[in-house]
């Protein structure tokens, strides 16, 4: 049998996409390429792998024995990869990042990273939580910063520090809640900019709230968090802000307030990932105690960094 590591890469993501077109992006090839591959595939093991549908593909039940082998595969690789690469001693460090904290925590870190040599060779990869996630267990990064535990087997979270919730809108909206620190629970689902499915952020702030997607008539499917704050500073709305964030958007957006919740203020866990089978230790944690260094400078006034470091 004669299986080779691109069919695998090819099949893995034509089974997260479920469709070939997308698959086809997600690989970064034509649609063609990627359908001759799993052909190639299914004849090399002998059965179909996927049966296709109008409506994309689904796993056979073959094809379903085959994903979990070809992970296997490709877990195996990333370690030999890693190996190789020695990241954070001169050789590629791939570190992945979630859109709503890259901005604001990457150029405080990297001054950090370069002083500890481990920022020569850095590839950046911004991405929603769930991609990250899933390059991660694949072996396409190295580790990844999100703030979202993940629920996938396989990996291991560091708590780096904890990202409290302000809420920012004009001044006449913040004036008009009536009270200094109000409670989440009592704001106006109607008035709540959302970032679009798929940020964890947005998500976070509803759960503060105790709403869904479909409460927040404002959800206006913005796709960062500087689009954000400039609609709420121009009146439109109010928005969760990050701490992390808040320095960089009030000044980039001079009409923007923010108060405080009252205490126990709501905050997102900002968390290093990496592949259980990756050793702790080393230039690991020297990463997490550098992006802990650059999050403190951020939020210098916040009891947010466990002391000692929480595993």
């Amino acid at each position: 049998m004669n299986i080779t590591l691109r069919q695998l890469r090819y099949f893995l993501a034509l089974a997260r996409e479920g469709h070939f077109t997308r698959a086809a992006e997600a690989a970064h090839v034509t649609q063609p390429a990627l359908s001759m591959q799993i052909r190639a595939l299914e004849v090399e093991v002998g059965s179909p792998l996927v049966e296709r549908t109008p409506q994309g593909v689904v796993l056979t039940p073959q094809g379903r024995a085959m994903e979990a082998h070809a992970r296997q595969v490709m877990t195996s690789m990333a370690g030999l990869e890693q190996a190789m690469r020695q990241p954070g001693q001169g050789g590629r460090l791939m570190l992945g990042m979630i859109p709503t904290v890259a901005p604001y925590l990457l150029p405080e870190a990297l001054p950090i990273l370069r002083a500890r040599d481990l920022s020569r060779d850095l590839h950046l990869r911004e991405a929603q939580t769930d991609r990250l996630i899933d390059e991660l267990s694949q072996g396409r990064l190295d580790a990844a910063v999100v703030a979202t535990p993940p629920d996938t087997d396989g990996l291991v979270a560091e708590l780096l520090f904890r990202d409290h919730f302000l809420l920012a809108g004009s001044r006449d909206r913040i004036a008009g809640l009536g009270t200094a620190r109000p409670e989440p629970r009592d704001l106006d689902p109607g008035h709540l900019l959302l970032l679009d499915e798929g940020h964890c952020l947005g998500d976070q702030a509803l759960e503060v709230c105790g709403l869904g997607r479909r409460t927040a008539r404002l959800d206006l499917g913005a796709a960062s968090l500087s689009t954000l704050c400039r609609l709420a500073a121009q009146g439109m709305g109010l928005t969760f802000l990050p701490q992390l964030a808040a320095r960089q958007e009030c000044a980039a957006a001079p009409g923007l307030s923010v108060v405080e919740f009252p205490d126990p203020q709501p905050c997102r866990d900002i968390l290093l990932l990496r592949r259980a089978t990756t050793p702790a230790g080393g230039w690991f944690d020297e990463l997490a105690e550098s992006m802990r260094t650059a999050g403190r400078a951020l939020m210098p006034a916040s009891p947010a960094f466990p002391h000692p470091p929480a595993a």
